[in-house]
């Protein structure tokens, strides 16, 4: 049995988004196929909760091999857009530092029914816990009265780690030879 609904979705104007692709793209860091947010059309502050929804269409990244003549959006992509939301959330209300919001797990999640393209995805998230280094989400999707899907994920705190660039040899280190390979013959 599906958990009892996040939101009565029948109150959301989804014609009047809060947030469209362009304002999505000020706090999310994704691009390119792996954009997985259309537009954000309710937030709640007071309980932590925000609704947003991914218009899926022919032509998803997914679509020619998952699966081929019969296209089904994939669960670990489904989740990725419940995890945007939920980083969307968490990085527009600084709940927690760091330059991305990264998954750190999922737990009980169901998928409920198959998603094609041509369909709105909606997606609902609501924070259950704020502990420490990681912020725990409830999440379900929709597509029109639908649940699809639903379960827990947790988002962590991500750095952008700045690798240093490689060091040139010194006269006193061995050289290097043009296949990079090292020549010890000195």
């Amino acid at each position: 049995m599906p958990p009892p609904p996040l939101f009565d979705l029948s109150q959301i104007d989804f014609d009047k988004p809060l947030y469209d692709l362009d304002e999505i793209r000020k706090i999310n860091p994704q691009r390119y196929e792996m954009e997985q947010l259309t537009a954000i059309v309710h937030v709640d502050t007071e309980n932590h909760a925000i609704i947003g929804y991914k218009d899926v269409t022919d032509d998803e990244f997914w679509i020619r091999g998952h699966m081929p003549g019969y296209p089904l959006m994939p669960g670990v992509v489904l989740c990725e857009c419940a995890a945007q939301l939920a980083g969307f959330y968490s990085r527009k209300y600084n709940l927690l530092e760091g330059d991305f919001l990264g998954f750190g797990g999922v737990e009980e999640v169901r998928f409920r029914w198959p998603v094609y393209p041509n369909s709105r995805l909606i997606l609902m998230a609501r924070l259950t816990e704020l502990r420490g280094r990681r912020a725990e989400f409830q999440f379900q999707g929709y597509v029109k009265e639908t649940m699809v899907f639903c379960g827990k994920m947790m988002g962590v705190p991500i750095n952008r780690i700045l690798i240093p660039a490689p060091s040139k040899p010194t006269d006193a280190s061995p050289s290097t030879a043009v296949d990079g390979a090292t020549d010890t013959s000195n």
